[in-house]
């Protein structure tokens, strides 16, 4: 296997026993990531999300398989299993991620899901009703960007310094 499909491995590893920090420590500090919910997410704030997630799931289960990688870019298949704290319900949400490294480390990172099949499993009839429509998946995103903004600012080491 290459270098980078044991990085993938190692960062899925890490997410399996919950240590967002060694997670972190696959990632280039220009780390670029997004999904159907966190957009656009740069630098600390990925690994803000990933801690987040890691803290805050109670019952949080994650299988990884078909890592692939080679010299620029690599992919995996993860399930998360976890019960919505919002909402008590049991989601699977089964997701496609696809990387681009250089000097070792990941610099972008994209995962893929169906966000309308999490909210019907997440939110239950509201997610079926109204999940598919873009008003409903802004106000998921912007739901989980109020909640990794108030996680970051509970943790001061994700916070921008001030270098000047």
């Amino acid at each position: 296997m290459h270098t980078n499909g044991q990085l993938i491995e190692k960062f899925y590893t890490a997410f399996t026993a919950r240590d967002a920090s060694t997670m972190g420590e696959c990632y280039d500090s220009s780390i670029h990531f997004s999904d159907p919910v966190f957009t656009d997410l740069r630098g600390s704030e990925v690994e803000a999300m990933w801690d987040m997630l890691c803290t805050q799931g109670r019952d949080l289960k994650i299988v990884f398989s078909n890592v692939h990688a080679d010299a620029n870019s690599g992919s995996a298949h993860w399930d998360a299993t976890y019960t919505l704290g919002a909402t008590g319900r049991a989601v699977h949400n089964e997701i496609e991620a696809t990387f681009e490294f250089q000097n070792g480390k990941i610099v972008r990172h994209i995962d893929d899901f169906d966000l309308w099949k999490w909210s019907r499993m997440a939110l239950g009839v509201a997610g079926l009703v109204t999940g598919w429509s873009g008003p409903a998946k802004n106000k998921i995103r912007s739901t989980a960007g109020r909640g990794l903004a108030k996680f970051i600012a509970a943790n001061p080491q994700y916070q921008p310094r001030d270098d000047s």
